[in-house]
């Protein structure tokens, strides 16, 4: 009987390792063997559990505090390798890890396509910048580059921008009770994008809370697995994505309908900027691919500005010399205005060569996306590896951003690092590089400069919980979403 028992016992487990091995393996068996010969130049990793991929590790690495320790978990198992393959966001995908390799893959438009996840080429439009073609990404970059980057447009957008930074400090430092500063950044930021885009066409609190709460779902959903169920961030986003697509549709409509020719040159905003602008062929911005990139604007600004300035805050607090070498800057810069300027201009915040290097540096240490993503559109060798033909790419800005070789202690805030001309090119990407270099980034630095310029000279932050855990799902943020009090100086 006990022999028995034993026999049962053995097969139990024995079948219960063949079925680990066999699950483990299977994706491998899907994805790899149908390579041939190319999949002995695949990167060193593995394809994780069927369906899920390596999801699992993925989630509890960036839910569990401990980012890195996803990519160092392929470097214990590997070796140390400048790409590793898995399966992430339901796709077999090669990871890029090092700073060469990454300026490789994001400035070869003739060998790698966009390559987002079904999540953000829904949830942002199909007219938009993520998810067109090399060429048609072009043509809408060659058209918005007047309206958005351009020294006369950023110059017309200071003074939206300073208004409601001088406003907003004022409001908070005047709560009688902690709040949320991040929250309000959040909130702060949108507002700010919103005047841009689409000057008082919607200036009333409830409804710029109500669109605020809806870029937030929308912006969850990003990052999430596309599962359309209730109860799911991916299904609530698409909700999302649906009512800011009927407003805004509604106010191009307006717009169109309302202003003709003069009458249309006369507003100065971003919307009207659109709507005139046109390509070499006589060709304008359909509404559809108008919407879609003031879903885009709006969430580049919303969640890039709020959070790099809140985190700039956050850092400069916590380093009281850094502090004190960015507030005499803004203090001379100050000091030399003429009397008649009332205002800040475009050429002081030019001049602003420290500030600048807190908001890189700021950038690099927070990491607002981990990563990028692109599509292999033939099979390519890079640094003797193969990436096959329609795996996904994904460029790792962490890795870089963190990479000893790139950065002295990388994990310490030190702006005067840029003060290094040793420094390569291609080792800060929050933006990306190459063609698809976001072209809000220019704009997103304006608004950031700004707010951290009345911060600096008017303002302090003390914290609640100075030392609160950080959370890295669905973007970088304090848990307490930086919990604090605005203080007069």
């Amino acid at each position: 009987m006990e022999y028995n028992q034993g026999c049962l016992f053995t097969a139990l487990l024995m079948g219960v390792v063949l079925m680990y091995n066999l699950l483990r393996r299977a994706n491998e068996w899907i994805y790899v063997r149908c390579l041939g010969a190319m999949k002995n130049t695949l990167p060193p990793g593995d394809l994780g559990w069927p369906l899920i991929g390596n999801m699992f590790s993925f989630f509890r690495a960036f839910k569990f505090g401990d980012p890195d320790s996803f990519i160092s978990s392929f470097t214990n198992r590997y070796g140390q390798a400048p790409m590793y393959r898995a399966l992430l966001f339901g796709k077999p995908s090669i990871i890029v890890t090092t700073a060469e390799t990454c300026r490789k893959v994001l400035t070869d438009d003739d060998r790698f396509g966009p390559g987002w996840p079904k999540s953000v080429s829904d949830l942002v439009g199909k007219r938009g910048l993520h998810g067109v073609s090399n060429q048609e990404h072009k043509r809408l970059r060659q058209l918005i580059a007047a309206p958005v980057a351009s020294r006369e447009a950023l110059s017309l957008f200071i003074g939206y921008i300073e208004d409601i930074a001088k406003t907003s400090f004022d409001k908070w430092e005047k709560m009688d009770k902690p709040i949320e500063f991040l929250t309000e950044m959040r909130k702060t930021a949108f507002k700010v994008m919103m005047n841009i885009i689409m000057g008082n066409e919607i200036n009333d609190e409830k409804s710029l809370d109500y669109m605020e709460h809806e870029y937030t779902l929308l912006s969850n959903g990003l990052k999430s697995m596309a599962i359309n169920l209730p109860g799911f961030a991916y299904y609530q986003a698409l909700k999302a994505r649906k009512s800011l697509v009927k407003k805004f549709g509604a106010i191009v409509y307006k717009r169109r309908m309302m202003y003709k020719g003069e009458e249309l040159r006369t507003k100065k905003d971003l919307l009207t900027l659109m709507m005139e602008i046109q390509d070499d062929e006589g060709n304008k911005l359909s509404d559809e691919e108008i919407v879609d990139l003031i879903i885009i604007f709006l969430l580049a600004g919303h969640e890039s500005s709020g959070h790099a300035v809140t985190w700039a805050i956050i850092f400069l607090q916590e380093n009281p010399h850094i502090l004190q070498k960015a507030k005499e800057e803004q203090a001379d810069i100050m000091k030399s205005r003429s009397s008649s300027n009332i205002g800040l201009n475009f050429s002081e915040i030019r001049r602003m060569k420290y500030l600048q290097k807190v908001i890189e540096e700021t950038l690099r240490l927070v990491n607002l996306s981990f990563a990028l993503f692109r599509e292999a559109k033939t099979d390519v060798n890079i640094n003797g590896y193969t990436i096959p033909k329609g795996w996904r790419v994904l460029p790792w800005i962490r890795n870089v951003h963190f990479d000893p070789e790139n950065y002295k202690n990388p994990m310490d805030f030190n702006p005067s690092r840029w003060d290094d001309k040793k420094i390569k090119l291609g080792t800060l990407i929050p933006f990306g590089a190459g063609s698809r270099l976001c072209p809000g980034a220019d704009l997103a630095k304006l608004e950031i400069s700004i707010f951290l310029h009345y911060f600096l000279l008017n303002y302090r932050l003390e914290r609640i919980n100075p030392g609160n855990k950080v959370q890295y799902l669905p973007i970088t943020r304090p848990a307490d979403k930086c919990l604090a009090r605005i203080k007069k100086l």
